[in-house]
């Protein structure tokens, strides 16, 4: 009688891992709860949502989010780092590429467009949900008791940035200056990432909160003729009063 055949094994080590369906099913739970959550808070703020209300929406009950999140406060800033590392990574990375391409002599207008450009395309072809998070960052940013702290943490190093490529296509212009110009900026930019709709009835509809390229066409150049008239076009400084 011939010997049985040995089973052959293949080492654990060798076979591919693949997710596990409950960690594919977790990351989705995931997603969704943070995605319902995004547009609640950006509709009523921090103080207006529950951790309920957010278990509602998404069809669960709300000890589930208790167990992923300790309180409201860590769910709304999960919320609002999802998205920050994604505009701040693309916006350094644009306001680079174009340093590099200006070959020593960037303007204020290139500058901006990098800055702002980058961002309105994300809101205006990323969904419904950037648009949510466009509105969450208006609101934040206008919270001082907490929001400062949260613009702080996502976006001093591009903002820094963009101040300094600023401070070398304006090297006379005075520091304070500079700042001033980019408080300006992140105004205007806050204003229109909330949608209000004030415009679209100021004008009787012939401008749209929603419209992104509009604001796109405008934004970076209307901002750079600013800072040109405060400091001169060769950065001399503001004009005496």
């Amino acid at each position: 009688m011939a010997p049985a055949l040995k089973e052959s094994r293949v080492p654990d080590s060798a076979k591919p891992r693949r997710r596990s369906k409950k960690a594919e099913q977790r990351a989705a739970s995931m997603e969704q709860i943070l995605d319902v959550a995004e547009e609640l808070f950006s509709r009523h703020g921090l103080y207006g949502v529950t951790l309920q209300d957010v278990a509602r929406r998404v069809g669960v009950h709300h000890t589930l989010l208790n167990y992923y999140f300790e309180d409201k406060k860590k769910l709304f800033d999960a919320v609002f780092a999802r998205r920050a590392v994604v505009t701040s990574e693309r916006r350094i990375r644009a306001l680079d590429e174009y340093e590099a391409s200006a070959d020593g002599k960037p303007t204020v207008e290139g500058a901006l467009h990098a800055f702002l450009d980058t961002d309105l395309d994300l809101y205006d072809q990323g969904g419904e949900g950037w648009k949510n998070y466009g509105a969450l960052g208006a609101l934040v940013s206008n919270t001082p008791q907490w929001g400062a702290d949260l613009m702080d943490q996502h976006f001093d190093p591009v903002v820094l940035r963009l101040i300094d490529l600023l401070k070398k296509a304006l090297p006379g212009c005075p520091e304070e200056d500079i700042f001033w110009g980019y408080h300006f900026v992140t105004g205007a930019l806050m204003v229109t990432l909330a949608r209000t709709g004030r415009i679209d009835k100021l004008s009787g509809g012939l401008c749209r909160s929603e419209d992104f390229p509009a604001v796109k066409r405008r934004m970076a150049r209307f901002m750079a003729a600013g800072f040109l008239e405060i400091c001169g076009p060769q950065g001399r400084g503001p004009t005496p009063a």
